[in-house]
Parts: C-alpha cells; sequence; structure tokens
C-alpha cells in the first residue's frame, strides 16, 4: 500500500467524522442510561450488564476507534491496515468473551434475535474487518467499503442493543414495581 491509499482514506473522511461522532454520543448516552437504571427499585446485575450492556458499548467504542485509525495521518495506509487488523483480533477476542457470558446460566432466557443481534453479527461484523484489513494491505479499494460497512453494521447493532437492552429493563422494572 502505498500513499494513494492514505489519499483514499481522505475521500472517506466526512463519513467517519459522522460514525465517529454517532458512535462517542451513543456512548455518553448509555452511561446515562446505565445510571438511570442502577438508581431503579431493581438494578441490573452484573451479569446482566456484562452480558448485553458492556458488548454495546464496546461495538460502539469500535467504531469510534475505526473512525480515528481511517482519520489518523498514517504517513503509510499499511500502518493503518494493521492498526485495523489488531482490532479485529481483540474485537474477535472479546466476542469470543461475550459469547461464553451469554452460554453461561441465568434468570433471563435468550431468545433467537438475542443470539443473531448479540454474537452473530458482531462476529460477523469483526471477522470482516479481519479480512478487509488484509484486502487494504493488498490495495483492494473495495475494503474501504467493507470497512465502512462494518462501521455501520456496528453501530447498528449497538443502537438495536441498547434499545433492547433498555426496554427489557423498563418491562422487567414494571413487573417488579
Amino acid at each position: 500500500m502505498d500513499t494513494s491509499a492514505s489519499s483514499a482514506f481522505a475521500h472517506w473522511e466526512s463519513f467517519y467524522v459522522i460514525a465517529g461522532s454517532s458512535a462517542a454520543a451513543l456512548t455518553g448516552l448509555m452511561f446515562v442510561v446505565i445510571t438511570l437504571i442502577a438508581d431503579s427499585k431493581r438494578p441490573p446485575s452484573l451479569k446482566e450488564i456484562n452480558g448485553f450492556a458492556t458488548p454495546t458499548l464496546v461495538h460502539f467504542s469500535a467504531v469510534l476507534l475505526i473512525s480515528a485509525i481511517l482519520s489518523a495521518p498514517w504517513p503509510d495506509g499499511r500502518m493503518a491496515a494493521y492498526a485495523l487488523g489488531l482490532s479485529a483480533i481483540a474485537g474477535i477476542g472479546y466476542m469470543i468473551i461475550v459469547l461464553r457470558r451469554l452460554l453461561q446460566p441465568s434468570e433471563y432466557q435468550k431468545a433467537v434475535e438475542d443470539w443473531i443481534w448479540h454474537v452473530v453479527l458482531p462476529f460477523l461484523a469483526y471477522i470482516v474487518l479481519l479480512v478487509a484489513h488484509m484486502a487494504l494491505r493488498r490495495d483492494h479499494d473495495w475494503a474501504l467499503y467493507a470497512i465502512g460497512a462494518v462501521a455501520l453494521l456496528l453501530l447498528c447493532i449497538g443502537i438495536h442493543n441498547a434499545w433492547d437492552t433498555v426496554t427489557y429493563m423498563v418491562v422487567t422494572h414494571r413487573k417488579h414495581s
């Protein structure tokens, strides 16, 4: 990858400003939501937070990290590709931790939708990011589109999962009130 790849990143600057800003704002809102839920009559257990809320924050943070990596003034595009590869490996590793947490018995009975949104789609996103990192190292233009799709997918996963968590907590708390 030569310096022309770095200039290709510049064409994506507005996209990553929007995606990164959205991820940062949504991360802040998650902190507010968790604080409000913690003050409720039946606060969530650490198991519920680690299984559902924390991964949502990680996905938002991954979008912010991807945006920062592709917006940084890299002297060589390969360095950005390697940073994305490390991010992908970290994301896959974290998803293994999430999977192990969700496989542990809990009061909450997980539905198929939970497995899709909390495990399958995030795994897919981080795997695509890993593949895109390899393609980016070989100057394949489609890699930038795949990375952009991953950022949007992780953002959508985070939004869905945050909404799912909040609505579950509201419904659960009303039942116990």
